[in-house]
């Protein structure tokens, strides 16, 4: 991902980025995701009284602070910048994901620094940004800045070159077009910048298995039962020296060797102002590329900030309705109460996993005081689904369990 700055005031050069030749424009419209769409389960309405009430004033007292922050940066000489992430999708449609955010006029996207200073990110709300897949540009049917939260604004379509970043400063859009299995790249522009780019992985419509991984003590050692630990490794530790979970990359290969056409989805309830070190890792430690699904922990007006369990449930549910024609392959932790969410999602959508991989985090990165007196790992009770789950220490132990029932399976 790159974005190089321009001079403010220079002319706009973002336009040699966008349409090209004689294809004509891809039509986009803007999704409803978990970005800015109320999940059943998280609604705050459905909530007790006094937890409606906590959460409306912590949703408010944010909204202040970010109203004040950006009068902030705006007077530092600060203006926005859109932070692109990895799209994904199939040969007729793809879903783009990007965050408009301020930041000096220095500053490029995408950078691989220490999460504390990407913590704080002011969000640019309502900017214009032009988007071009491969030179293609973007029509978008966006008319308010968020259709789920804001009311349409008729100001705002005046033109359909551009589609505007909602109140928090995300844009998640469905784009309709043909595009060939294999990475593409995606454009976006906004006024003042150079165009930063990203990858768009594009999956054959009729592939039949996909492996959604959770990250956290799943493939990087992030600690996660031990808050503090967690906190001091999302924030303050060096994104160059965490360590991967023995032999999962490994592991990982080999299942990619086995499903050539499989794609990689990876789920973290890390925010997405860290998706840039997730993805240095994901790089530097050998496993499969594919597109990351992170959380969004701003709170929000009609659901708050969704729980870690819930996240996974909801995001692995729109995989499911983006590839109806795909089964899963589910691998994650005992740390985070994977295994009871990944057995949801079996019994939710019978037939559609295949089989569930979970790796049992030792005594010192659970933070149970049971295991750390006794050393000895016990994961919590296999929860009760038909489809067959695996469970091991690394990635080697996953290899000798899972691999042979996955070859027979598919003979």
């Amino acid at each position: 991902m790159t974005d190089v700055t321009k001079t403010i005031g220079e002319p706009d050069s973002g336009r040699s980025d966008q349409l090209s030749g004689s294809e004509e424009p891809i039509i986009a419209q803007p999704a409803s995701s978990n970005f800015d769409a109320a999940g059943r389960y998280e609604r705050i309405d459905i909530k007790p009284f006094a937890v409606r009430i906590t959460r409306r004033v912590i949703t408010h007292t944010f909204g202040l602070w970010s109203r004040i922050s950006t009068t902030i940066v705006k007077r530092m000489g600060w203006f926005p910048r859109v932070e692109p992430y990895v799209g994904y999708g199939t040969g007729a449609y793809s879903r783009l994901i990007c965050r408009t955010v301020y930041a000096p006029i220095n500053r490029v996207s995408g950078l691989v620094q220490r999460g504390i200073r990407n913590a704080f990110m002011v969000p640019a709300a309502g900017i214009r940004v032009r988007i071009s897949i491969d030179n293609t540009e973007l029509r978008t049917v966006q008319v308010g800045v968020s259709e789920a939260y804001d009311a349409v604004d008729n100001s705002r379509a005046k033109s359909s070159e551009y589609a505007i970043s909602d109140v928090q400063g995300y844009l998640d859009l469905v784009t309709e077009r043909d595009l060939t299995p294999g990475v593409h790249d995606v454009s976006y522009v906004v006024d003042g910048r150079r165009p930063c780019h990203a990858p768009l992985y594009t999956f054959p419509a009729d592939a039949e298995v996909g492996i959604i991984s959770d990250v956290d003590d799943t493939v990087m050692v992030t600690q996660v039962p031990k808050l503090w630990r967690a906190v001091y490794n999302m924030l303050f530790l060096n994104p160059s020296k965490r360590m991967s979970v023995p032999s999962m990359s490994v592991f990982y290969s080999k299942l990619s060797e086995q499903f050539p056409d499989a794609p990689f989805f990876y789920l973290s309830t890390s925010p997405w102002n860290v998706e840039s070190s997730i993805r240095h890792f994901i790089d530097e430690h050998g496993f499969p590329e594919g597109p990351l699904l992170l959380r969004d922990l701003d709170p929000r007006p009609k659901t708050f900030i969704p729980t870690g369990v819930q996240h996974k449930l909801e995001f692995v549910e729109q995989l499911m309705a983006d590839f109806p024609r795909m089964r899963f392959i589910l691998i994650g932790d005992d740390g985070q109460k994977d295994p009871t969410t990944y057995a949801t999602i079996a019994r939710r959508y019978p037939g559609r996993v295949i089989a569930i991989g979970i790796r049992q985090l030792s005594p010192g990165e659970s933070g149970r005081p049971l295991q750390r007196v006794t050393g000895v790992t016990a994961s919590r009770p296999t929860p009760v689904t038909d489809v067959p789950v695996f469970y091991g220490l690394n990635g080697v132990n996953l290899m000798k369990t899972m691999l042979p029932y996955l070859r027979n399976l598919f003979k």
